[in-house]
């Protein structure tokens, strides 16, 4: 289940996060660089953005330079985790199966991708297995 005291990024919140991620900490004119290549998005509107995402507790600013340093507050695996869980909950009533068959019915799945999700299954099970004969 979600944490409650994490706050969902919007869809450009979330844009700006992947920047971060891939880049490491940046200044804003970095990051509205990053995200300007093939959009036509306003330097002032990535600025105001990152300021709100820092009062929300998504990025954080190191203020000690002229030009603030942001940076993603949280691992991207673990913000992914939580949106993951969010939508699960939300959108599929916890149901990792609905969740799972709406994924793979939405769009054109690679065979390199789908062993991969056997692979993950089959470690899932393992695990699982692997606790239940820790309890006997």
């Amino acid at each position: 289940m979600a944490e409650k005291d994490v706050r969902r990024p919007t869809d450009a919140e979330l844009g700006i996060l992947n920047v971060l991620w891939e880049r490491g900490p940046s200044t804003v004119r970095e990051v509205h660089e990053a995200l300007s290549s093939g959009r036509d998005t306003r330097y002032t509107t990535t600025l105001k953005l990152m300021q709100i995402m820092a009062e929300k507790g998504l990025v954080q600013r190191d203020e000690s330079q002229r030009a603030h340093v942001y940076r993603a507050a949280k691992p991207r695996e673990r913000t992914l985790a939580h949106l993951a869980a969010d939508m699960l909950d939300r959108a599929f009533g916890g149901s990792a199966e609905k969740l799972l068959l709406h994924a793979l019915q939405s769009k054109k799945v690679s065979a390199r991708e789908i062993e991969r999700i056997r692979k993950l299954l089959d470690d899932y099970e393992s695990a699982d297995n692997a606790r239940k004969e820790g309890r006997k």
